[in-house]
């Protein structure tokens, strides 16, 4: 057997040396191969690169491209089972189940793009390193002849990150079921105060959690909220609580309305508190030494806001993405989620409203308003 999965016919040395020159000589070609800033390969009906871009040979480490034209994807990447047969990459038993492989047959066979995910084990310098592709095949005609263009994308460390993630909530989750199963014998045998704080915070811990796995993996992930009632006074003690040591208030001022109304509020606790301590966070952080944060509820017909103000305006620049997923004035990786996640636990899951002004006179309101029922 020639081959276990594509084609094992490789063009003639004439002919790949004619697809060559006449690719180099190709303005559009040519203008892909300088305008495209990722991994770009061009490749003949035989699989065989004809032209690739610098991005491509910087990846490789090599300076002249004529060390790959001819070579095909696996062989140019050096990948462990690119010549286990000897026609080489695309006809091993591994090019089967191999995403690069699949994606060029599958563009060659459709005449159409295909993208897929290729776990490649490439032998650098002696040793075999394991990477994460997302290759994109798209075939293309000039002149009548066909070539492939293929995308290729380093995203290893998404991969990476996405694994970790799964394992660590994985994990995390099933240290704090035990934590919480403990907390809950120790209330039965002894429900003293300090029992029924560490079951209490164990179950706000799990809770917590939870939204943050939703909040990283808020397109795939369904957070199912825990509907109780809670009156106004139990959620002002529990901010209070929050802030009263919190390092983000240190040295500023928590004014906390004592005129507020006494209704109650069915809610998932953890996300509104996640709401209202960004709100106030956000404030505190905008705040300088010795300012104050003030913080109020109103109450007009079925609904229930919780108003945050501080002193500070908001440059009009920014008020059109403040709520934008990945901006932030903080110019530092990982930030620009605590107002997005405002917006969406509070409004996707908690069916609520969340909206600021901001003016030099008036300063920054934030207000979230939700429905309510009188207590």
């Amino acid at each position: 057997m020639d081959t276990y999965f594509a084609s094992p016919k490789r063009t003639s040395e004439e002919k790949l040396f004619a697809e060559i020159d006449f690719v180099s000589k190709n303005p559009v070609i040519s203008g892909l191969l300088h305008s495209i800033s990722g991994l770009l390969a061009i490749l003949d009906e035989n699989r065989q690169i004809v032209a690739l871009n610098d991005s491509f040979l910087q990846m490789l480490g090599i300076d002249d491209p004529a060390k790959t034209l001819g070579l095909r994807p696996g062989e140019a990447l050096h990948c462990i089972h690119a010549y286990d047969k000897p026609a080489g990459c695309g006809t091993t038993k591994f090019c089967s189940t191999c995403g690069a492989a699949i994606a060029i047959v599958s563009s060659l066979g459709q005449d159409k793009p295909v993208e897929r995910m290729c776990a490649l084990s490439a032998n650098k310098d002696g040793k075999v390193k394991d990477t994460a592709l997302l290759v994109r095949s798209q075939p293309i005609k000039i002149n009548k002849k066909r070539f492939l263009l293929l995308f290729i994308q380093d995203i290893t460390k998404q991969q990476q990150r996405a694994a970790l993630e799964r394992t660590f909530f994985h994990d995390i989750n099933n240290m704090l079921s035990v934590l919480v199963g403990a907390s809950e014998l120790i209330v039965e045998n002894d429900p003293s105060k300090l029992a029924k704080t560490v079951h209490q915070a164990s179950l706000r811990l799990l809770k917590e959690v939870a939204i943050q796995r939703y909040l990283s993996q808020s397109e795939s992930c369904n957070y199912q909220p825990m509907w109780h009632d809670f009156t106004t006074e139990q959620i002002l003690e529990e901010l209070r609580s929050f802030f009263a040591s919190h390092p983000v208030a240190y040295k500023k001022n928590i004014d906390f309305s004592k005129d507020y109304p006494v209704v109650s509020i069915r809610t998932d606790i953890s996300l509104l508190l996640r709401v209202l301590c960004n709100m106030i966070t956000n404030a505190l952080e905008a705040t300088a030494e010795n300012g104050v944060v003030k913080i109020w509820i109103g109450h007009e017909a079925d609904v229930l806001s919780f108003y945050v103000w501080n002193s500070q305006e908001i440059p009009q620049e920014i008020t059109y993405r403040i709520f934008q997923l990945n901006f932030s004035t903080k110019g530092q990786a990982g930030r620009g989620i605590g107002t997005y996640s405002m917006k969406l636990l509070g409004e996707k899951i908690l069916g609520g409203q969340v909206s600021f002004t901001t003016s030099g006179e008036k300063g920054t309101v934030f207000r979230f308003s939700t429905p309510c029922r009188n207590s």
